[in-house]
């Protein structure tokens, strides 16, 4: 990439993404190779869950974050108080 803004912007697109590829492949070594003795069905579908589930949920949630209103959206929903929230106007 010739640009700072140019590299700034691929990893801020592709970091998230690879956040979560750790997780899909610990999940799914854990489950394939673990001891046969910690074996429970509760726990075989904690984890098949882990990795079947939670990474392609993931995904639309950090392609959509990358819109700047939802994310005022988000943190005004999970981060501020009722009265101290920032509005997608710019103006408290």
């Amino acid at each position: 990439m010739p640009s700072v803004h140019g590299r700034h912007k691929a990893f801020s697109t592709c970091l998230p993404h690879l956040a979560v590829v750790p997780l899909f492949v610990y999940t799914a070594t854990f489950a394939y190779l673990k001891h046969p003795s910690i074996s429970s069905p509760s726990l075989d579908l904690l984890v098949s869950f882990l990795y079947s589930v939670v990474p392609p949920a993931v995904n639309p949630l950090i392609c959509s974050l990358r819109n700047q209103k939802l994310k005022v959206a988000v943190s005004n929903t999970y981060f501020c108080a009722p009265k101290m929230c920032i509005s997608l106007t710019g103006s408290p």
